[in-house]
């Protein structure tokens, strides 16, 4: 069985800015610390830290939406999740992000959710500051 993963953030940035994070392959590559290559269209492939998440851009509305069909490495063979990030301007120029991730097998639920801020939301506010 699958569940689904939300959660919400707000960084002191744009969200032109947060954009370019989360899709730049070497902004990325420094904001986690691992190689990164992601893909500037939809269709296009992903890898991220280093291959341990990978999948496919399903869509992309520039500084406002990215989806992805995302998969760890260590979901079960031929289980795909879909990682969506909606991206809201904020009075005093900031970004709220909501991240919608359905999908995510239920016993790595809390591993998956830990690791959206311990690899994502943590370094971003300590980039961005």
């Amino acid at each position: 069985m699958c569940k689904t993963i939300k959660q919400k953030v707000k960084f002191k940035a744009p969200p032109e800015e947060i954009y370019s994070l989360l899709t730049d392959s070497k902004k990325y590559a420094a904001l986690t610390g691992k190689k990164a290559i992601i893909g500037k269209s939809a269709g296009a492939s992903f890898s991220v830290y280093g291959g341990q998440a990978t999948g496919i851009i399903v869509e992309l509305v520039r500084n406002k939406r990215i989806v992805q069909a995302w998969r760890g490495h260590s979901f079960p063979e031929g289980i795909f999740s879909m990682a969506t990030f909606n991206l809201k301007a904020t009075a005093g120029g900031g970004t709220e992000l909501v991240l919608v991730h359905r999908g995510v097998p239920k016993e790595m639920i809390s591993s998956i959710e830990n690791g959206w801020h311990k690899y994502n939301w943590e370094p971003i506010k300590k980039y961005i500051k």
